[in-house]
């Protein structure tokens, strides 16, 4: 505790903001206050204050001593925001006037006990012990010890549904178990979460899929209703019966391959270009990763549209085409990226093409650069989730031969990705201008068959001269 005190004495901000306390009581609350408590070391920079009196008058002020930067978040609630850009790091403070009359009031209507603490900031520099100064109403450090997700009170979510998934999103993030208690409550006040803006929805959701064990957090929603209060679109594919080389209906398939994902990248863990690659921000603070498991959870979302019998045989013809369609529908509601957009789209209408290279025992070299071509940014993507898939489809016809093959092609096509990547880009042969000048071709759509022929012929080694491509690409002309 007396370190936790020392790092408030020492901190910056809270020191720049006690000489403007005067008509004032100013509270730390929040995140900040504890994680430090857990003695979590996460580079959070986010600050919170709840206010006495008016909190956009001190959030002015306290800009101003600082030279940050002041926004009003809610003008009616009196609540804004101060930037501040230290080093390169950008710094958010934010300050709130009391939702109650005193600040244990504010403490009752705050969301869960583990975020119901506060200190008293004009206490914090004469302070002796963290112990004196720190108010605790609601059994928040014995939670923090048992590391127990626990709701305020019964109207926690009813104040605002989005907490339903937060709960779930702070305990994926934390670590931490949910108070039965509240899960049953949550479970009651799902239906409210469609009154919840889909960018906050969409926030929570990422923060479960950011970290290692989404799919035991995923369950549990699932188990309770939740996840199809979040996405919708899941419902169908409950209870969807699939042929003999599987052991699951489409659902619990989805779910199983990616916790089977999840497992692969910890299999990978001690490989730097997969890592890489995993770990790239498609946008601030969603990673390519967490998309992917969201690309693997919707994966086969077409199937239940596309089901049919033929021959005594169940099919699915199509089912990466519907299933795209569904995902851009998805994207839309959750107010994604158009990066982000694309990339799951890619994810879900190619997972199968994996699979159709695994049927030779050496793809040739021609299908091989016809994958990444069309797959572009996500063709590792869409490899890991081939395999995570194929690991979690152990129906009685799939065979262990069939399974060895296709982990073997999937290994063999990373490693294929990677060296090509460090080495020195092969420059096209022929282009647009070489097909008008030495062929006196007219510019047309057969220009891009023409290119991208003669770019498959360079690839698997057949032609190897600009010559040769201006033969091949007069013979495909002619």
């Amino acid at each position: 505790m007396d370190s936790i005190l020392k790092t408030l004495q020492q901190q910056p901000h809270i020191q720049a903001l006690i000489p403007l306390l005067k008509r004032n009581k100013v509270y730390l609350v929040g995140g900040y206050l504890r994680n430090l408590l857990l003695n979590k070391k996460d580079g959070n920079l986010d600050l919170d204050f709840a206010v006495s009196g008016d909190a956009l008058r001190l959030a002015k002020l306290f800009s101003r001593k600082i030279r940050g930067f002041y926004v009003v978040l809610d003008k009616k609630e009196r609540c804004a925001r101060v930037i501040h850009n230290v080093k390169g790091q950008s710094h958010t403070l934010d300050f709130a006037q009391f939702r109650g009359e005193t600040i244990k009031k504010d403490l009752a209507l705050r969301d869960f006990t583990i975020n119901s603490l506060a200190v008293d900031v004009e206490k914090i520099k004469a302070a002796k012990k963290m112990e004196a100064i720190i108010i605790d109403e609601n059994q928040g450090q014995e939670d923090l010890k048992i590391k127990l997700i626990r709701m305020t009170s019964k109207k926690s979510f009813k104040d605002d549904p989005l907490r339903i998934i937060r709960c779930f999103s702070l305990a994926a993030v934390l670590n931490f178990k949910i108070d039965k208690t509240t899960l049953t409550q949550a479970k009651k006040d799902r239906e409210k979460i469609s009154n919840v803006a889909y960018e906050r929805i969409r926030d929570e959701l990422f923060k479960v899929l950011e970290v290692e064990d989404s799919t035991r957090f995923l369950r549990e929603m699932d188990k309770l209703h939740i996840l199809e209060e979040i996405l919708p679109q899941v419902v169908i594919m409950r209870n969807v019966a699939q042929g003999p080389y599987h052991h699951l209906d489409v659902w619990q398939h989805s779910l199983e391959a990616v916790a089977q994902l999840e497992l692969l990248f910890k299999e990978m863990e001690n490989n730097a270009d997969i890592q890489k690659y995993l770990s790239q921000d498609l946008v601030v603070n969603r990673s390519r990763k967490a998309l992917m498991k969201l690309g693997e959870l919707l994966h086969d979302i077409g199937k239940p549209q596309s089901k049919r019998r033929k021959e005594g045989r169940t099919l699915f013809h199509g089912h990466e085409r519907i299933g795209r369609k569904i995902a851009d529908r998805i994207s839309e509601m959750l107010k994604l990226s158009t990066r982000e957009k694309f990339a799951l789209e890619k994810m879900i209408f190619w997972h199968l093409r994996p699979g159709y290279l695994a049927d030779n025992e050496l793809p040739t070299a021609r299908a091989v650069f016809r994958y990444f071509r069309d797959t572009e940014d996500e063709g590792i993507s869409v490899l890991l989730i081939s395999l995570a898939d194929q690991r979690a489809t152990r129906g009685p016809l799939t065979s262990e031969k069939d399974r060895r093959q296709h982990e073997r092609v999937i290994t063999d096509l990373i490693a294929h990705y990677f060296k090509k990547q460090k080495e020195k880009k092969v420059e096209r042969l022929i282009d647009g201008n070489d097909l008008i000048k030495k062929l006196k071709l007219t510019p047309s759509p057969i220009f891009t068959k023409i290119l991208r022929e003669i770019e498959e012929a360079q690839a698997e080694g057949s032609i190897k001269t600009k010559v040769q491509a201006l033969a091949l690409a007069r013979k495909i002309a002619k």
